[in-house]
């Protein structure tokens, strides 16, 4: 008996190692792309190995370094915040939208004080039409009455919504703020590398505020600025560093600074979230709530592409949310690794991913996104 039952745990053990997917079937993906979504993939990849076997290595680089690296089909994922319709992009190239996230701005006050910016206002910061922190506009600003929407949430944590699709209101919140502003100069920190979150961003610009922000949108935040960035009273004041990491970083190192991430870069480096104005004259934090309520006003066009209602009047919309694209390939050179890419794109888009980010700042891909998303993912291969 005790011989059988030895083999039998042998028996048991063995079974065990065959039913583990082989080393040869265990794929190691590579990519590279947007920062913006990076926190997130970080935090997915040890999951998504444990329950698929699977390895990513993530390299970010920007954007523009993930169009690049899926022009020259180097690695097996890429990530970009904006479409690739350059003409170097592949007639193979498969967007899938996979990470719903919104920008935040954030800044290094020292004060514990809320920060509100109308649009207006933070078109003109970013415009550097308005250089200190006391300025008359940022003073009314955050001198009167704010008032904030609070959504109704199921036990998941998301915004329940009506049969149209609307989000339900609770309550509203109006509150009385005051907040005497230090007389220094303001420091605008931008993404100086090709980045989908400045197209993004400086798209929002211009959509709130057009006769400020007069130039269109671009990956080079440079080169959608409206007036000349390298001007001699720019020089030291309007700064730029690259990546998610790099204006976050240095924004945290710099006093009185104002920059734009993905809202976990603000708790990573310990800045403080401003609340921007809507359409409506509310002021929203980045939670997922309230982008969650702004993206549901978003359309997606014939070529699967998003755009963005910048002048929703969804009364609590956070107006600066993205989505941010999986490239992949509908003609991967290396077919052998389709089945793991195809695993780790669905692996993104699931809660059980999503719920790995930080600070409430990452929505689940659901409804019509979800089903926009799937249909992309099946094209790969």
């Amino acid at each position: 008996m005790k011989l059988s039952s030895k083999f039998g745990v042998v028996a048991v053990a063995v079974g065990l190692i065959v039913g583990i997917a082989p080393a040869a079937q265990a794929a190691s993906l590579s990519g590279a792309g947007a920062s913006f979504p990076q926190l997130l993939i970080e935090a997915c990849k040890v999951p998504f190995n444990k329950k698929t076997g699977h390895s990513l290595t993530y390299g970010g680089g920007g954007s523009g370094a993930g169009k690049t690296a899926s022009d020259n089909q180097t690695g097996d994922v890429w990530f970009s915040d904006s479409p690739h319709t350059a003409t170097t992009a592949r007639p193979t190239l498969v967007h899938i939208p996979a990470v719903a996230a919104p920008i935040a701005v954030l800044h290094n006050l020292p004060a514990s004080t809320q920060l509100y910016l109308s649009p207006t206002t933070a078109a003109k910061i970013f415009a550097g039409e308005i250089t200190r922190w006391n300025d008359p506009a940022i003073v009314k600003d955050n001198n009167r009455k704010v008032t904030e929407v609070i959504y109704r949430k199921n036990a998941q944590g998301d915004v329940v919504k009506n049969k149209k699709g609307q989000p339900k209101v609770v309550r509203t919140v109006t509150r009385n703020a005051r907040y005497t502003l230090p007389n220094q100069k303001i420091t605008v920190i931008f993404r100086a590398d090709k980045s989908g979150t400045s197209k993004n961003f400086t798209s929002w610009l211009r959509g709130v505020n057009p006769a400020v922000w007069t130039k269109s949108s671009n990956d080079l935040f440079s080169t959608a600025f409206p007036g000349t960035i390298n001007a001699p009273g720019n020089i030291g004041r309007i700064v730029g560093a690259n990546f998610s990491a790099g204006v976050s970083q240095l924004a945290a190192a710099t006093k009185y600074s104002i920059t734009y991430a993905e809202a976990s870069y603000g708790t990573k480096y310990n800045l403080r979230t401003a609340a921007i104005g809507n359409a409506s004259g509310n002021f929203m934090l980045p939670t997922a709530a309230a982008t969650g309520a702004f993206l549901a006003s978003s359309k997606v066009g014939s070529t699967g592409f998003f755009t963005f209602d910048y002048d929703t009047k969804e009364p609590g919309a956070y107006t600066l949310g993205i989505i941010s694209y999986m490239l992949g390939d509908s003609d991967y050179k290396n077919k052998a690794n389709v089945p793991a890419i195809k695993e780790w794109a669905n692996f993104i888009i699931s809660r059980e991913c999503t719920d790995l980010g930080t600070d409430d700042a990452f929505l689940p891909i659901e409804g019509d996104f979800r089903k926009l998303a799937e249909a992309a993912i099946a094209k790969l291969g």
